[in-house]
């Protein structure tokens, strides 16, 4: 039996645990493993929505593994990994039992992710608790008549839009440390967002630098600033500042870079290790971490099978810019932006009825169960 195991089932492992169960289908003697610190997929998407309106976030970003259809044929193991022996092929994983348990591996597929902000955690949980958290963190935006968002990337700006959508009378600054925000998009993106941010009310407020706190948690203001601007007050701020800590401290230094993150070839091979992948955000392949998007599990997938049978392996095409939604699902719809920062809207009655169930679930997830 040759034993894959994905490390990490988030949005990136879900999928090519997703892909690679679908190969085991047709290739007799194939078992996929996953670990995962929580029970179900917690999507870092759309931090807005998220924040904004939990319950519609979860029906579509926050869903059991047992409800993924290709997963059926996934050993999904809950708990927290500790460290990995690349010689002897091995992991070791502490459950939420606590207990330590090891599990071997022809196929090792990292795909940890990172923590850029406080939605996103390798803390071992169950889906109570990630309810209790998803609900917490609202109240405390619902309270407070105030907030600051502070940094300029999609996470940031997706979220000072949908809170002053879903708090018109809300007072939402949004702080940001060069001229525009969304610096890694199109600049026809940038003017298509501002638009609509200061249609809603966000108060823009480029070229402040933050001073960072300790923490990335939200807290009362003030923020203070290395730019030289006085401080600002807010009942409560948000950092969505991109301070991306990959989670890779289970994994020997010796296949990291000088940040931390997987050393990863074109190929998605990490090099001078055999029989180890990485992919998505926890992966060095370039700047954007493209392989989180962009359909890239599908090579993944297609090159472990390449690999266990001793074919040449894809290399991986990626795009030069970030492109797609940025402000999340409204009421009157989805806009995405394409690389060239064009918008085209897709409306809401498409997303619920057509986007989500069929094109996302079950096209891309390969199904869902209710």
């Amino acid at each position: 039996m040759t034993r894959v195991l994905v490390a990490g089932l988030g949005d990136t492992g879900v999928l090519c645990a997703g892909a690679l169960a679908s190969r085991a289908m047709r290739r007799r003697g194939l078992a996929v493993t996953g670990v995962s610190p929580t029970t179900g997929l917690v999507s870092g998407q759309e931090l807005g929505l998220r924040l904004a309106r939990p319950d519609s976030w979860s029906r579509d970003y926050r869903i059991p593994y047992r409800s993924f259809r290709l997963l059926d044929r996934v050993d999904v193991v809950h708990g927290r990994l500790t460290s990995a022996d690349l010689v002897a092929r091995t992991v070791s994983v502490v459950g939420a039992d606590g207990v330590a348990r090891e599990l071997g591996y022809d196929v090792l597929v990292v795909a940890t992710g990172v923590a850029n902000g406080f939605w996103r955690s390798d803390a071992v949980r169950d889906d109570a608790a990630v309810a209790t958290d998803l609900a917490d963190r609202h109240a405390r935006l619902a309270a407070a008549g105030s907030v600051a968002v502070v940094g300029g990337g999609a996470a940031a700006v997706g979220a000072a839009y949908n809170l002053a959508v879903r708090w018109p009378d809300k007072q939402v600054d949004l702080y940001f440390p060069g001229e525009r925000g969304l610096p890694q998009h199109h600049g026809r993106t940038w003017a298509g967002v501002r638009r609509r941010l200061e249609a809603a009310g966000v108060v823009l407020h480029p070229g402040h630098r933050a001073v960072l706190p300790g923490s990335d948690e939200p807290c009362p203001g003030p923020v203070t600033w290395s730019t030289g601007q006085a401080p600002a007050q807010a009942d409560l701020v948000l950092w969505a500042v991109g301070r991306v800590r990959p989670h890779t401290g289970w994994l020997p230094v010796s296949v990291l870079d000088e940040h931390g993150f997987v050393r990863t070839g074109s190929d998605l091979r990490v090099p001078g290790v055999e029989g180890v992948f990485a992919i998505g955000d926890v992966a060095a392949t370039d700047p954007l971490r493209s392989t989180a998007r962009n359909f890239q599990h599908t090579v993944l997938a297609a090159n472990v099978a390449a690999y266990l049978e001793g074919r040449p392996l894809r290399e991986i095409s990626l795009p030069g810019r970030r492109w797609g939604s940025v402000l999340g699902p409204q009421r009157t719809g989805l806009e995405v932006f394409n690389p060239s920062g064009r918008p085209f809207r897709i409306p809401r009655v498409v997303v619920d009825r057509a986007l989500q169930p069929w094109v996302v679930k079950r096209g891309i997830y390969g199904g869902v169960r209710r």
